[in-house]
């Protein structure tokens, strides 16, 4: 059993960066499973909810951040010890501790045992941002075996895993824009076709590039960005065309030409991994990881103490193309 107290970031402000400190390690309840934390990414998530302008409301503070994580569990009703699992849960969305931390309690049913052959920080990096992009393209975007597809924000984890995972459920041609020039070539050795550079602040310019790319018709746009980039992308889509928006990186606000958007029957589609059930999740992520074993899908990563958690998180605030995992 672990002790009573364990290190942990501690978030005691909104909008500052965790504290490493000393934390009560947490009591697991019915239907929950105590678990050694071993890997734990800084998602935006958890940037977002610990700013305390999400809407989901400013957490109770003192609390733990961390939506999700990878570790082995100590306690449960269900799993057994020692069981390496990927984990969700809802720290900074409700009151509660999450994976930045020596041990979390997580609940069993959002806990996914783990197949041997993609490693803690691997599985850590592609998670929920992976989840998110593969469940963008199929359950809310429907992509179709032959579709183009463009990929918004390229460079950051969801974009890394959109582009990888739309060419292996079959599109026909892949389209990565970001304003990265790095993330733009690593996307070409990753299944794009094409590529188009988001800088700039031109929305008739960004909108040409993307025509420029394209051959024929742009079925479907996978977003986490927003602002001018989607604004730009939605006038590239063809008939019935669909954008599925995961993010707002690039800004709060994007404006839609009505008669473009009533012309051309297209679709803007909200999404959120908030509305999947554990189970969707969960086979979500166990389809990627089979990709991620066969080495068919990767995420560019970093891993950092977890007693450097504050100088991560301002790193993971200011540049998305590392996914920041924090090791205990």
């Amino acid at each position: 059993m672990p002790d009573s107290e364990m290190g942990a970031a501690v978030i005691v402000r909104h909008g500052v960066p965790p504290e490493h400190r000393q934390h009560p390690v947490p009591s697991r309840g019915a239907g929950q499973a105590l678990v050694r934390v071993t890997a734990a990414p800084i998602s935006p998530l958890d940037l977002l909810c610990a700013s305390g302008r999400s809407y989901f409301g400013p957490p109770r503070l003192p609390y733990v951040p961390g939506v999700q994580g990878v570790g082995m569990v100590v306690e449960a009703e269900t799993l057994a010890p020692g069981q390496r699992v990927w984990f969700s849960c809802d720290a900074g969305m409700k009151p509660g501790d999450g994976s930045m931390a020596a041990f979390c309690v997580v609940d069993e049913s959002a806990a996914l045992p783990l197949p041997e052959g993609v490693a803690d920080d691997l599985v850590a990096a592609l998670g929920l941002s992976a989840i998110a992009a593969w469940m963008g393209l199929t359950w809310r975007g429907q992509l179709q075996p032959g579709e183009q597809v463009l990929v918004l924000g390229a460079s950051g984890a969801v974009g890394q895993v959109a582009v990888q995972a739309a060419r292996l459920l079959g599109a026909g041609r892949v389209i990565a824009a970001s304003r990265d020039q790095m993330g733009l070539a690593r996307a070409l050795t990753r299944g794009a076709d094409a590529t188009v550079d988001l800088t700039g602040d031109d929305v008739d310019d960004i909108y040409r590039r993307i025509m420029a790319a394209c051959e024929g018709p742009l079925h479907l746009v996978i977003d986490p960005v927003w602002g001018l980039p989607a604004e730009a992308a939605v006038r590239a889509l063809g008939y019935e065309g669909r954008l599925v928006n995961i993010g707002a990186a690039s800004g709060p606000t994007a404006r839609f030409d009505s008669a473009t958007v009533r012309s051309r029957l297209h679709n803007i589609l909200g999404y959120t991994n908030n509305a999947l059930s554990p189970a969707q999740k969960s086979q979500a992520l166990a389809e990627i990881l089979t990709h991620a074993a066969a080495g068919r899908c990767t995420v560019d990563r970093e891993t950092l103490p977890l007693a450097r958690a504050g100088e991560a998180w301002e790193l993971q605030a200011a540049f998305a193309r590392r996914k920041l995992i924090l090791v205990p």
